[in-house]
């Protein structure tokens, strides 16, 4: 291809620098009237919330679902069939020639072991964020990806919200003094979800995506197992040194919730209006994703996104050994 990126590649602008976000629905050259020369074989794994939503949206007559056919869903749970979908057994969504895509929904314990098993039997991945519990594993999953040359996506609907969307104008050209983010909300299970910068990294990549790559400057985890209490305070800084606090504060009683506080050298921004309602955000991320399994993404973009990621997960690793010394 030439330097535009080429094809398909070079169409889908608008900058996926550190930050940028995706608003744009399917590109008009890729609605088309016809039904689709080609349909990608889905199966979802995981029949949670995600899931459940997920199936919803494949069976919904959408521009990108056009793309895709809903073969079945795998589920530890004996359901039999969810709206006349068929649960199938992950041996044979893994070994069926029909699949060829994998939807990960479920919790984010397994995610590694499922994209793992899905890219090796050579079938493209979708998968909920986190995609992993540690760098390591991110990094040689998406390796794998690219040995089998294969499209690994990761979920990040919090930056198709209208909350980030507004934060992203907000912010822009603004020149950053001292910021935080304190996220409230009920127990989690630190077993199905891993450790509370993992389980929480959607705040991570608000930020990251807000203000760039931040570096760790301190960290600390309260913990009250018996009341299922915890609170995570994490201090970051900016690449200009200006000081960051992401809080993570779980427990009963506490309602699901997100409290900004942003300090410009132009004045300050507290909170985000009522900015309506997140409409199909799983829905915009599909249209990503089959967008990616069109080539419509050009390398420089999914560079970008892939540092971003990696970014984040690195830093939620670190702030994981931070609060959780070695004995």
């Amino acid at each position: 291809p030439g330097s535009s990126g080429g094809g398909g590649a070079g169409r889908l602008r608008g900058g996926l620098e550190l930050g940028a976000h995706w608003h744009q629905p399917l590109k008009e050259e890729t609605k088309m009237n016809a039904e689709p020369e080609k349909k990608f074989g889905v199966v979802v794994v995981g029949v949670g919330r995600a899931g459940s939503v997920r199936i919803r949206d494949l069976r919904n007559p959408q521009p990108s679902s056009a793309f895709l056919n809903l073969i079945g869903f795998v589920s530890r749970r004996d359901l039999g069939s969810i709206d006349e979908v068929q649960q199938i057994s992950l041996e044979d969504a893994l070994s069926s020639q029909e699949v060829e895509v994998a939807y990960i929904c479920s919790e984010s314990t397994s995610h590694e072991d499922y994209i793992r098993k899905f890219l090796n039997a050579g079938k493209h991945v979708l998968v909920e964020y986190p995609m992993t519990l540690s760098l390591a594993a991110a990094q040689e999953l998406w390796e794998l990806a690219e040995q089998k040359g294969k499209v690994l996506h990761e979920e990040h609907i919090e930056l198709l919200m209208e909350e980030f969307a507004f934060l992203k104008k907000e912010v822009v050209g603004k020149e950053l003094l001292k910021g935080s983010l304190l996220f409230t909300a009920g127990p989690l299970e630190k077993e199905r979800f891993g450790f509370p910068a993992f389980s929480g990294i959607s705040r991570l990549t608000w930020l990251v995506s807000l203000f760039g790559e931040l570096s760790l400057v301190s960290a600390t985890l309260e913990e009250r197992k018996e009341d299922q209490y915890m609170k995570m305070t994490v201090h970051l800084e900016t690449e200009n040194k200006c000081p960051l606090s992401w809080i993570e504060e779980k427990g009963p009683g506490l309602k699901r919730n997100r409290y900004l506080s942003f300090h410009f050298k132009s004045g300050s921004l507290e909170n985000v209006p009522n900015v309506g309602v997140n409409k199909n955000i799983f829905l915009k991320d599909q249209n990503i994703f089959v967008q990616k399994l069109l080539g419509q993404f050009s390398e420089k973009e999914l560079a970008a996104e892939k540092k971003r990621i990696l970014h984040c997960l690195s830093l939620a690793e670190e702030i994981q050994k931070y609060c959780l010394p070695k004995k």
